[in-house]
């Protein structure tokens, strides 16, 4: 049986090597590939793949994200984030979007086919120490909206920016940021900002 695969990556070389590598098996068949996270579903729709593997920072949606529209518009096609990131908190919001399979970019290509094969049973893939760091790390503390100012923050926006951009008070942004600082065991947003993202909480 030919497995159809759907593959997302911003990065066009990193898509075309993937396409190549894997079109080089015999049971595989690239049957879309896109460079936008919002690209995704419509491609996933019109193409039918078995297996779409997903990048976790694109333009439009992120992989994460686009997991869990994916899911509940096109529910017979398997998510696999394959990313750089091999973050715990990644891993999880990634199970939690109903993803399958996590494998790193730095993977040989024969880890990521047998990955995409075991998928195709029906089993979960996951690196095992990415497993046990995840348990180790335990949920993120941040709230959905203490995550939201922190994002808005990374670009350096001012509290003003940030309360702009997000519709709250100046007032209201600066208790979330000092709630999320607080939680991150940090001393000012940017560390919080830095602690949230290794941990994949963004």
């Amino acid at each position: 049986m030919t497995i159809r695969l759907l593959l997302a990556d911003d990065q066009t070389l990193i898509l075309q090597a993937l396409c190549a590598l894997l079109d080089l098996e015999e049971d595989f068949e690239v049957v879309a590939s896109v460079s936008r996270g919002d690209e995704i579903v419509d491609a996933a729709r019109e193409a039918r793949p078995d297996v779409a593997l997903l990048d976790i920072e694109m333009p439009g949606l992120d992989g994460l994200a686009a997991a869990a529209v994916l899911a509940e518009h096109v529910p017979s096609c398997r998510v696999v984030i394959l990313t750089t990131f091999g973050r715990a908190g990644y891993l999880r919001r990634a199970m939690e979007a109903g993803a399958v399979g996590f494998v790193v970019k730095d993977a040989p290509v024969e880890v990521l086919a047998d990955a995409i094969h075991r998928v195709m049973r029906g089993e979960r893939v996951v690196d095992p120490e990415l497993a046990v760091a995840t348990l180790a790390a335990g949920e993120s503390p941040l709230t959905a909206r203490e995550r939201d100012v922190l994002i808005a923050a990374r670009s350096g926006a001012t509290v003003a920016d940030i309360a702009a951009g997000l519709y709250l008070s100046e007032g209201t942004v600066r208790n979330y940021l000092s709630a999320a600082t607080t939680k991150t065991r940090t001393r000012n947003r940017m560390e919080a900002l830095r602690v949230a993202d290794e941990r994949g909480w963004l």
